[in-house]
């Protein structure tokens, strides 16, 4: 899917709305600030799964994660 349906813009958007630093993510997700750091760029060896993780541990809902997909299919 082109830009991972979107997620990236979503993610780091959504991130620094809640003045999370990649290090505070990575630390909510079990993971490290490098991966962030790919997600938001894109990175083709992110899984969707953690994009779609990263998204609901601040807070996304099931429809703005609808409309990421749809944005993205556009």
């Amino acid at each position: 899917m082109e830009g991972r349906f979107g997620s990236r813009v979503t993610l780091k958007k959504r991130r620094t709305q809640h003045r999370i630093s990649q290090v505070e993510l990575a630390k909510m997700l079990g993971s490290n600030q490098s991966r962030v750091a790919k997600m938001e760029a894109g990175g083709p060896s992110v899984s969707i799964d953690l994009l779609i993780r990263s998204l609901l541990a601040m807070g996304a809902t099931q429809k703005d994660l609808a409309q990421a997909i749809a944005h993205a299919s556009r």
